[in-house]
């Protein structure tokens, strides 16, 4: 117990609290604006593969570490087009063409590793940011400038979703299309510029794993994030606040489960499979997700196609 109180209180346990619950704020975001606007973007596992992939490409033919940054955006922000495409342009299924996008975006990021890389056995590294030792502030000194990015984005997107005409016009494509069009606001063009931001910000939740959180690219890094930033989502209720609070939630049950392994001897003296330990924070997660799902009020017109014209 008295070692359990002591790792609780270290800077350096919510120091990684805080690196593990970057992607998944930032992943949370993304989806939530695609959300806001309507739209269930299933895509978020592939995209993050892509951004991370792109993002520490660029930096390892020479670029600086921002514009690796800014091109795994770019990358989320061309397959989330892809995705408005087909979901508002066509009209197609929303599960169907998140999960073909997924699937896409992780083939390619696969064939133009084995092209850029074809007699490589480990992967190449990069520099990554450096932590912001500079910083006044405990904990956050520790971090490197993109969580610093994603801690500033959530009062952000908070404020443009609440506080601006654009939020109101985003908010309203999602609850009530036709009404939105009867004010004379285009229900594609708003629906397809949020899905466009959201999956830049997805890229970027990936570019963080292989251009501050490691400095190499591998396939298993995103590991199942993207759909933990969509049960996210729902837990926050499709507010900012709360998908920064669920992201943290989830990131201190991940830091604990690590640090309860490299400590060892088990629970209440008992060993238990690693396994388990991983388990941990997914199943807090579900347990979360089941106490507040029933309350959530979520977007009335998500997941529902639109058509100019119709009622």
């Amino acid at each position: 117990m008295t070692e359990t109180l002591e790792l609780l209180g270290s800077a350096a346990f919510w120091g990684a609290v805080l690196r593990i619950a970057t992607p998944l704020i930032l992943g949370t975001l993304g989806v939530l604006l695609c959300e806001r606007a309507g739209v269930l973007n299933l895509g978020i596992e592939g995209i993050m593969v892509a951004g991370a992939f792109v993002g520490w490409l660029v930096v390892f033919q020479g670029a600086d570490l921002w514009t690796g940054v800014l091109a795994a955006a770019a990358a989320g922000a061309l397959l989330g087009l892809l995705h408005a495409g087909l979901t508002v342009g066509l009209a197609l299924s929303q599960h169907v063409s998140g999960l073909g996008i997924t699937l896409l975006a992780t083939a390619l990021a696969s064939y133009a590793y084995r092209v850029s890389f074809p007699k490589v056995d480990s992967p190449p590294t990069i520099t990554p940011f450096a932590p912001m030792t500079w910083l006044p502030v405990l904990v956050l000194n520790t971090q490197t400038a993109l969580t610093l990015l994603a801690l500033v984005l959530v009062p952000l997107v908070a404020w443009v979703l609440y506080r601006t005409p654009l939020g109101l016009a985003i908010r309203m494509v999602g609850e009530n299309p036709a009404a939105a069009e009867g004010q004379g606001l285009s229900v594609a063009g708003l629906r397809t510029g949020a899905i466009v931001a959201g999956s830049a910000l997805m890229g970027v939740a990936g570019a963080f794993l292989t251009l501050s959180a490691f400095n190499a690219f591998f396939f298993t890094m995103v590991n199942g994030r993207g759909w933990v930033c969509v049960a996210l989502v729902v837990f926050a209720s499709w507010r900012p606040g709360k998908a920064l609070a669920g992201a943290l939630l989830f990131a201190f049950f991940d830091a604990l489960q690590l640090r309860l392994q490299q400590a060892g001897g088990g629970v209440f003296g008992v060993e238990l499979p690693y396994q388990l330990y991983l388990a941990v924070p997914y199943l807090m997660a579900l347990v979360a997700l089941v106490l507040v799902a029933r309350r959530a009020a979520y977007p009335q017109a998500l997941m529902k196609p639109y058509r100019k014209g119709e009622r």
